[in-house]
């Protein structure tokens, strides 16, 4: 019993590695795509493309941050993990909405739903 009890938790310990691992690699991959999505948008546009370049910055931002704390070895607690998940979540679900107004903005649009499932996958590992 005790064998199949830590088999189960070492099959739990690598799952959670894993989506951790994918939800920090689908935040870089965002944060690569809202860049370069933002740095195309006119700075003295209108108000709709100020909005946009604002929300890709920020999103880039978010998950950068998200990406940093993923990364670090328990130097955060599961509700500080939690926290910074749910936000970059919903940075990236806004921001790909923003996107999605903008024809060849479907790229970065994507990577950021891409993020957004991998931060919900991620907070169904933690407890």
């Amino acid at each position: 019993m005790t064998w199949t009890t830590s088999q189960q938790e070492q099959q739990e310990l690598f799952r959670f590695l894993e989506e951790r691992f994918a939800c920090a690699q689908a935040c870089t991959e965002c944060a690569r795509a809202c860049a370069v999505r933002a740095s195309l948008v006119d700075p003295d546009g209108t108000e709709r493309q100020e909005l946009a370049r604002r929300k890709g910055i920020m999103c880039a931002e978010v998950c950068d941050a998200t990406c940093r704390v993923l990364s670090e070895e328990n130097r955060q607690d599961e509700d500080g993990i939690r926290v910074q998940l749910e936000w970059c979540r919903t940075v990236c679900l806004e921001t790909a909405h923003v996107f999605d107004a903008y024809p060849g903005a479907e790229e970065a649009a994507a990577a950021c739903r891409a993020c957004a499932r991998a931060c919900t996958t991620f907070l169904g590992t933690l407890r």
